[in-house]
């Protein structure tokens, strides 16, 4: 397992070795070990999956408030994902910037996703099915969430469609507008 850093301080790209033969292949997908070693110790408490049928479907900004907020532990175990990370932690040096990879069934990287950053992605696939570990469970009283087209952050989205919307996330608010309790500590 590779734990690789990106521009954005805290999020990581996973990539899992993958030992395959002819019957198939195996991965570790998680090492708590592995993970220490690299200086990230997490206590994942609730695993989660989500299905999209449809090419295009958006999920995100989402985040939760202190003292519920969550790391997660992304990965696309069918079809394709482009997943972004966008930091909005107050006064943090890369505060609204973002990061985003694609995450497949076929390339099994994986995007760790820390407190104090809002995470969303896009299926480039029909059929996308993402599963991903958090740190804390859900708490419906500190969901929040960010416009996933916020022209201060900029997310450069990789298909020209339409995205496919959630109610609550066409209604989500600009960066600037949305309720956010994070604050970057060195």
């Amino acid at each position: 397992m590779e734990i690789l850093d990106t521009n954005l301080p805290g999020v990581k790209v996973i990539e899992p070795k993958v030992f395959g033969d002819h019957r198939g292949w195996f991965m570790e997908t998680y090492s708590a070990t592995k993970f220490k070693v690299a200086g990230i110790e997490l206590d994942f408490v609730q695993d989660n999956q989500s299905f999209s049928a449809t090419k295009g479907t958006l999920r995100g900004l989402h985040y939760q408030l202190n003292p519920k907020a969550q790391t997660k532990l992304v990965r696309c175990t069918q079809g394709s994902i482009f997943d972004v990370a966008v930091d909005i932690r107050k006064e943090s040096p890369t505060y609204g910037q973002w990061f985003g990879v694609e995450l497949s069934a076929e390339n099994k990287k994986q995007l760790l996703v820390p407190k104090g950053f809002a995470h969303a992605f896009i299926t480039l696939t029909a059929d996308a099915e993402v599963q991903y570990k958090v740190d804390e469970v859900y708490a419906p009283e500190c969901d929040r969430g960010i416009i996933w087209n916020d022209p201060a952050i900029g997310i450069k989205w990789p298909i020209d469609i339409e995205p496919v919307l959630s109610e609550k996330d066409e209604k989500a608010p600009l960066l600037e507008d949305a309720e956010n309790n994070f604050r970057f500590e060195e």
